[in-house]
């Protein structure tokens, strides 16, 4: 056993499924500790509000993402308890730090400032995490998930059909050779991410459905990790750490 702890960090049940299941699968089958975090019970995602009000959809997606935690063999789970589509109008930097101060994490893992899709509830969770991260002084290390160009041109005719980056004028994009985590899942562990992925049946099905089964198992097969800076955002990193806006270096 590692001993070595993973927290991730998110917005909505299913974001640590796409973006992470790899990740924790590999962290599980060292004996790792996983703590997942999560802001929302996603309770605004359907297309039927009437059939499904949140009233009745966040108990729903919450025992979705358990049982999806479930199959990646992770079962410490904290909630946040905000709103759905809310995040950026409340700041929950606090609240994450006590998760920081209480897990104690060597590796914490969220979205990038972009969101990812640029939806406003993740670039809010990737901005309290990176606060928090920076504010408590944690020796842990902070990666942010990303995609490479590869998954763009293999997957860009279907992520715009699906509407992807509706919410994202400049989608994210890393080269390989500056990421600090790339998984390509073996068929074992893609398995398990699929059936992690079906447990959120209510978001996840019409999409499968959609794209059929082969494409969709493809879709997110590869998972991309790049790390944070302690800079604070308006500067930039250089050799010897953190300088002005005008010094150059590797941007924020």
């Amino acid at each position: 056993m590692s001993g070595r702890t993973l927290l991730g960090v998110w917005a909505h049940p299913d974001d640590e499924a796409y973006l992470t299941a790899g990740l924790m699968l590999e962290h599980v089958a060292r004996g790792d500790r996983v703590v997942l975090v999560t802001a929302t019970l996603g309770e605004r995602g359907t297309s039927d509000p009437v059939a499904w009000p949140p009233s009745r959809l966040a108990p729903h997606r919450h025992a979705e993402l358990i049982a999806s935690l479930a199959v990646l063999g992770v079962h410490d789970l904290r909630l946040l308890g905000f709103e759905d589509g809310g995040c950026d109008t409340v700041d929950g930097t606090d609240l994450v730090i006590e998760q920081i101060e209480d897990v104690r994490p060597d590796v914490i893992v969220t979205f990038g400032p972009d969101g990812m899709t640029g939806h406003p509830d993740h670039r809010a969770v990737s901005r309290w995490t990176t606060d928090a991260w920076r504010s408590t002084g944690s020796g842990a290390e902070l990666w942010y998930a990303t995609v490479t160009p590869q998954f763009h041109e293999e997957w860009g005719p279907v992520n715009e059909a699906l509407g992807l980056w509706a919410d994202q004028p400049v989608p994210p994009s890393t080269a390989r050779h500056d990421l600090h985590h790339l998984i390509e899942l073996s068929e074992a562990q893609l398995d398990a991410k699929m059936a992690a992925l079906a447990e959120h049946h209510s978001q996840t099905a019409p999409l499968a459905e959609l794209m059929g089964t082969g494409a969709y198992r493809r879709w997110w097969a590869t998972e991309a990790f790049r790390t944070a800076s302690r800079c604070a955002p308006e500067l930039t990193v250089s050799a010897s750490g953190c300088g002005s806006p005008g010094s150059y270096s590797q941007p924020w």
